[in-house]
């Protein structure tokens, strides 16, 4: 497979992807103007537990905390310089 091919089939599995998430939101808004907030109320929150709890559950050192934040710093810093070139 060539890189052409390669991506070509990597756009099409994003958009695939892509699709399948919008037909599950809107199968979801469906879902929630059909049944009330007492129904589906308590399985949203138990989603939004669960993907908090694994969020937690990612341990990073310190370094590496310190390290995304150098960088988002830098990243901030090279944006401004950048609009105050353009306002110029």
């Amino acid at each position: 497979m060539s890189d052409s091919n390669a991506r070509e089939h990597l756009d099409a599995k994003h958009e695939r992807n892509r699709e399948q998430r919008i037909e599950g939101i809107k199968r979801w808004v469906e879902y929630i103007e059909s049944e009330p907030p007492e129904t589906w109320g308590p399985q949203q929150n138990a989603v939004v537990n669960d993907q908090l709890d694994a969020a937690k559950s990612v341990r990073t050192s310190a370094a590496h905390q310190q390290h995304v934040k150098d960088v988002a710093a830098e990243i901030i810093e090279v944006r401004d310089r950048s609009n105050d070139d353009d306002s110029n």
